[in-house]
C-alpha cells in the first residue's frame, strides 16, 4: 500500500460552505496557485463533477490531467488519476468534520510521479502542496463566507 500525507486546518465556515467552495472547480484557478486552468468534463446526475481536466504549473513541474471525483455524502470527497503527463498515480480526498470554530477538513494525497523520486522527497513536495492547498482554500472560503 502506498504511503499517504495528510494535513487538517479549521475553517470558521460550515462544512456546506467549504464543500461548496471544493466543488467549484471554475474557480480553482482563482485561489489555488498551481491549478491555471479547470473543465469539468462530466458530472453526475446529481450535478457534482465526476471527471475534471486540470492545468497544473508548479514551477519546475507543469502538467495537463485528468481527475476522477468521488462524492461520498455532504463532508467527503475524493479523487484518482485518470491520466496524467507527469504523474503514474495521485489519489487524494478531502474529509470535513464540524467543529466548534467551523470546520476541520483533512485534505490526504499520495502522489507517484513517473521520474524517480526518493521518498522522503515526494513526502515533502505532497506536504507543500497540502498546506498551500488548506490555506488557500481557508482563505476562499472565509472571503466567500464570513
Amino acid at each position: 500500500m502506498a504511503e499517504h500525507t495528510s494535513s487538517s486546518i479549521t475553517i470558521e465556515a460550515a462544512p456546506a460552505d467549504v464543500m461548496e467552495v471544493i466543488a467549484d472547480f471554475a474557480r480553482y484557478p482563482d485561489w489555488t496557485g498551481e491549478v491555471k486552468e479547470a473543465e469539468v468534463l462530466a458530472t453526475g446526475a446529481d450535478g457534482r463533477a465526476e471527471q475534471v481536466r486540470l492545468v497544473m504549473d508548479a514551477g519546475a513541474i507543469k502538467d495537463d490531467q485528468t481527475l476522477g471525483y468521488t462524492w461520498t455524502g455532504p463532508y467527503e470527497v475524493s479523487w484518482t488519476l485518470v491520466k496524467s503527463q507527469m504523474l503514474r498515480s495521485l489519489d487524494g480526498s478531502y474529509r470535513l468534520q464540524p467543529s466548534g470554530k467551523g470546520t476541520e477538513v483533512t485534505y490526504r494525497l499520495t502522489v507517484d510521479v513517473k521520474i524517480p523520486m526518493l521518498g522522503m522527497i515526494k513526502r515533502k513536495a505532497e506536504k507543500v502542496i497540502i498546506d498551500r492547498a488548506l490555506a488557500g482554500l481557508k482563505k476562499r472560503v472565509e472571503s466567500v463566507h464570513p
